[in-house]
């Protein structure tokens, strides 16, 4: 049951489920369905898991009370990537650790970094960028890590084509942060969706010259996001996989076990968090138009070509209540008035599905609200907390 949806404050509207949820509101709009019992759960098996700190990666999701769950679950540290992110995290964790973790900033943002929001550590992958926070970070207890290119793991999303410096480029550019009197630390990442933990082992074989080479003492080794979600028909390896992977390839690189070791998950911790109650505004066929879509909170099958999960949600009394047609794959599109905006995966839902009808789609608890704009003037704010498990992704 839920708390009265006319009175409750959107933040504190609780529900036990999507049927409750669409029974008690009817909307017609699309709405945001956190859970976070979810969240804190995967955090807490995370900072359990990994042999070092766990730092969130914001621009997954920005919303606060995300964060704040994340944090309850032992969350200390966020890798922040815009001014926006900053304050987000300084607002709602004042005493949390925020990274500037962002290989290219302007001057204006490393200037308000330093002297607005207190930050300490920051993220280059050139000398140029180094130069750029030397010059206007007033600050000297600088904690400065060079990011690294690696080879491509397989990911969805391979990273080292935009950023990261050569081994010789971050051997300059820590000999330089050495010269500072500065901390330094080497950062690298296998890229968004990694599938393969092997990556990890990869990677660490590339840095290993670089802390080898550098006249830095570097103590601290962020070996970035990557680690997968399991989508819809894609089984991915567990985290202890990735995990041992990491600590292998450090000792095979011959780097001490001393030097602590940072990660910057995102998706992995907050993509089963959140869910998106839509609904059936008119069927064609085996086409359902929705009131989201590629444009709003449902890019990332467009992006990733991944099959996001999805279930019909009917309450009692509308449409002739819980179906029990069979299943059947229908072709989604959303709603505006672009052709594009159709996702590549279909929904497979009962057969019978109505306009009227609404369906929960999973998983978008990472780049789902992120990514969402407000083509043609849709968009979604509606947020609602429910205690049920996610749709099955299976």
């Amino acid at each position: 049951m839920a708390d009265n949806p006319v009175t409750e404050p959107r933040s504190r509207r609780r529900f036990s489920d999507a049927t409750a949820l669409a029974a008690a509101l009817r909307p017609s709009y699309p709405v945001y369905c956190f859970r976070p019992h979810k969240v804190r759960a995967v955090a807490r098996h995370f900072v359990e898991t990994f042999p070092g700190k766990v730092v969130y990666a914001v621009k997954c999701n920005i919303e606060p009370r995300v964060l704040g769950w994340l944090a309850e679950a032992g969350v200390t540290a966020f890798d922040t990537a815009s001014l926006t992110e900053i304050a987000a995290v300084r607002e709602r964790l004042p005493d949390a650790d925020a990274l500037f973790m962002h290989p290219v900033k302007s001057r204006a943002a490393i200037l308000a970094a330093d002297r607005v929001y207190d930050v300490s550590t920051y993220c280059v992958d050139s000398m140029a960028e180094l130069e750029k926070v030397l010059q206007v970070a007033r600050r000297r207890d600088l904690k400065i890590f060079v990011r690294v290119a690696t080879p491509g793991g397989g990911a969805a999303f391979e990273l080292s084509i935009k950023f990261g410096a050569t081994q010789a480029e971050a051997v300059e550019i820590l000999d330089r942060v050495a010269e500072e009197g500065l901390q330094a630390g080497i950062a690298f990442h296998i890229g968004s969706q990694c599938l393969n933990p092997r990556a990890f082992r990869t990677a660490f074989a590339v840095i290993a010259d670089v802390w080898r080479g550098t006249k830095a003492d570097v103590r601290e080794i962020d070996v970035g996001g990557g680690f997968p979600v399991a989508y819809a028909g894609q089984p991915v390896p567990p985290l202890e996989d990735f995990v041992t992977e990491i600590v292998e390839g450090r000792r095979e690189a011959g780097i001490d076990e001393d030097v602590a070791l940072l990660c910057e998950p995102g998706r992995a911790l907050v993509a089963d968090g959140c869910s998106m109650l839509c609904q059936v505004h008119l069927r064609k066929g085996d086409r359902l138009y929705l009131n989201d879509g590629v444009y709003g909170n449902l890019s990332e099958p467009y992006w990733s070509r991944v099959r996001l999960p999805a279930r019909l949600i009917r309450p009692e009394g509308i449409n002739g209540g819980v179906s029990d047609a069979p299943l059947q794959d229908f072709t989604i599109f959303g709603p505006t008035c672009d052709g594009n905006d159709l996702l590549p995966t279909p929904f497979r839902l009962p057969a019978d599905v109505s306009e009227g009808d609404w369906i929960e789609v999973g998983q978008i608890g990472a780049y789902g609200a992120a990514l969402a704009t407000r083509f043609n003037g849709f968009f979604a704010d509606a947020q609602v907390e429910l205690a049920d498990e996610p749709p099955d992704t299976a």
